[in-house]
């Protein structure tokens, strides 16, 4: 295996891992760093969405004591069968929408300028929805993911399909998603986090199935390394962010959105760079 190929491997991992759970798209963030990197091609799509199990083995560790305590109590416990079921129902229409219009978002909408454009969109949401919380904290009525409704978890999940254009950012739309739908700051996230689990599990486990036949068990150390920094820097990301958003707003990301949106965006504008579809 080419040392060159498993260095661009660990970088890509690296990548996925700090920025899948954070409101900052991971996917936009891939699309730009395998354009820099020329690690674009057909398998290294299939890689981007493969590593992001990496990331989910992360989430399932930290939040590993509410997901054994859930599955433990899911044949008697009412609030553990709810809890279940929401993040069922706000999975459905990802699964959905995901096989009715993949295929096109995916040869259109999968570009460097597409991707800008919707990091500077994304941050001026979320700007608009940490300043609605501020001003008016009446609108935050549900304090934890226990206190959900199978009624707000499939609202979560529709928000969530606005990830499929990339450079939206997955858990920027269910996060910012469900702060404006009425959840506080640390039960959006956490639903979230929950969210991913079958999600990213779901799309890189189809994802690996539908392009197998690009793939060999030559493969194998390519993924695995990606997997490794997935998971590590995605491990080191989310105990980060959780400490993070006890006394912060998601405002510093925003900027950071529209800020990277525009240098993108200018730099593709001037040929300084040249960002490969």
């Amino acid at each position: 295996m080419d040392i060159a190929l498993l260095i661009k491997a660990a970088i890509m991992g690296i990548v996925e891992g700090l920025t899948e759970f954070l409101p900052i798209s991971s996917t936009g963030h891939l699309i730009l760093a395998g354009a820099l990197l020329g690690f674009d091609d057909d398998k290294a799509k299939v890689f981007d969405i493969a590593i992001q199990t990496g990331a989910i083995f992360a989430v399932i560790l930290v939040y590993w004591q509410k997901i054994r305590t859930t599955l433990i109590a899911l044949p008697n416990e009412k609030q553990a069968q709810q809890f279940s079921l929401n993040v069922l129902v706000a999975f459905v229409p990802a699964v959905v929408l995901g096989l009715l219009f993949g295929k096109a978002i995916k040869e259109h909408l999968f570009t460097p300028v597409v991707v800008a454009s919707s990091f500077i969109i994304g941050g001026l949401i979320i700007l608009w929805a940490e300043r609605r919380q501020l001003r008016n904290p009446a609108v935050t009525r549900i304090h934890t993911v226990e206190a959900m409704s199978t009624m707000d978890a499939l609202k979560v999940g529709l928000v969530q399909c606005l990830a499929m254009v990339p450079g939206t950012s997955r858990s920027g739309a269910t996060i910012i998603g469900g702060m404006l739908l009425g959840l506080s700051r640390q039960a959006a996230i956490d639903f979230s986090f929950y969210l991913a689990i079958p999600t990213l599990m779901g799309a890189g486990a189809y994802s690996l199935f539908k392009d197998r036949a690009l793939l060999s068990l030559a493969d194998l150390p390519l993924f695995g390394v990606g997997l490794l920094f997935a998971f590590v820097s995605a491990w080191l990301c989310i105990r980060w962010l959780l400490r993070y958003i006890a006394t912060h707003s998601f405002v510093p990301f925003a900027w950071y959105r529209i800020a990277f949106g525009i240098v993108v965006l200018a730099t593709a504008w001037s040929g300084l760079v040249t960002w490969a579809a």
